[in-house]
């Protein structure tokens, strides 16, 4: 199966889970149709912009930077990203993730059920 780019949904979130700014979405397949996907997609937060502290129970969600910086609280403890970092959160445990460069932060998030 090829899924083109303009065949992709996108969506923006403000807000959140209590973060800063606008989240913007890029699905980069429909999870609906995927087993144990929860969620595939390219995210970008601009300058300044966060997605809240939250835990992931029963699943695992793994980020992958691809282009700027930022700042991920890992389950307390407080981490620069950068471009090829990944961050692997699951199991119970927590995170956050903060832009805090001067371009956007580009990651594909993807949540895999257990």
């Amino acid at each position: 199966m090829v899924i083109q780019r303009s065949e992709m949904k996108g969506e923006k979130k403000d807000r959140m889970r209590d973060g800063e700014g606008t989240t913007s979405f890029t699905y980069l397949v429909d999870c609906e149709k995927e087993k144990n996907v929860r969620m595939l997609a390219e995210l970008t937060l601009p300058p300044g912009a966060s997605i809240g502290y939250h835990q992931h129970d029963s699943e695992t969600e793994y980020y992958f930077i691809l282009s700027g910086s930022g700042s991920v609280n890992d389950n307390g403890a407080e981490r620069a990203v950068k471009a090829g970092d990944a961050i692997i959160t699951g199991n119970g445990a927590s995170h956050s993730i903060k832009n805090t460069g001067a371009v956007p932060l580009v990651f594909h998030a993807v949540i895999v059920t257990y």
